[in-house]
């Protein structure tokens, strides 16, 4: 799939550009270990880094940067940002931005004492038809002191700049959030009325059902290795193409 994306001219030898989410792994991803003792069940087990579910939901989609460093004092943000004048059309200067509190009255993000902030964004990003942007905090990043707050865009149509707003839960935080830090993960999501059907196991059912337990049972890592479709293989696992002669 082709995603586009489209920044001021002015800007673009100066901005982090948005990148695959893949590529965008953070370092403690990187440290973990496949596997690790847990000496009270007397068993080696494998950690959250062998699960293909948790890994390809943080690998999936893009990631939108954060355009410049923030330096961040117990909820005290400043910048040293100064972007060229605006050749066409005009947008904000600054890389971070604000929401009154009472836009969120009566969410689970209102706090008497506590704004949301606003992350400027200087791409525009465009999908093919029949797609929106579902644009949500980094998978799995709960290492980041702030959450973003989840929203679903239609890129398509909108062809200007979206902005993305957060809670910064990190108070006692002093330090430099750096330029590029990922602010959002974005997945393409087809715009298609579900039809929910519900029936209990029978026949093929069934039996693809004691198949995949019998897999689990016999074979190390069986979802990886025989069920996980990949992109490359054209959203057919190993246990499809064996099915049918592949």
């Amino acid at each position: 799939m082709k995603v586009q994306f489209r920044c001021p001219p002015e800007l673009e030898s100066i901005l982090p550009r948005p990148i695959l989410a893949k590529r965008g792994l953070p370092d403690w991803l990187k440290r973990m270990p496949t596997t690790v003792k847990a000496d009270e069940l007397g068993l080696e087990l494998e950690t959250v880094k062998q699960c293909p579910p948790f890994v390809d939901a943080m690998t999936s989609g893009f990631l939108m940067p954060l355009v410049a460093d923030i330096t961040v004092d117990r909820g005290k943000f400043t910048w040293n940002w100064d972007p060229p004048p605006a050749q066409a059309g005009s947008y904000t200067r600054a890389p971070l931005a604000f929401h009154p509190n009472q836009q969120l009255v009566e969410t689970p993000y209102f706090d008497d004492d506590r704004q949301a902030i606003k992350f400027a964004n200087f791409w525009t990003v465009e999908l093919p038809p029949g797609y929106a942007m579902l644009a949500t905090h980094p998978v799995n990043r709960a290492d980041l002191p702030f959450r973003s707050l989840t929203g679903l865009i239609d890129v398509v149509n909108w062809k200007s700049l979206v902005h993305f707003p957060a809670m910064w839960i990190d108070d006692d935080f002093v330090g430099v959030l750096p330029k590029g830090t990922p602010v959002v993960q974005c997945f393409p999501v087809a715009y298609e009325t579900l039809d929910l059907e519900f029936s209990a196991f029978e026949g093929d059912d069934a039996a693809a059902l004691v198949d995949a337990e019998g897999a689990v049972r016999d074979t190390q890592g069986a979802y990886r290795k025989l069920y996980r479709a990949k992109p490359s293989d054209g959203g057919s696992s190993k246990r499809d193409r064996k099915s049918d002669g592949r």
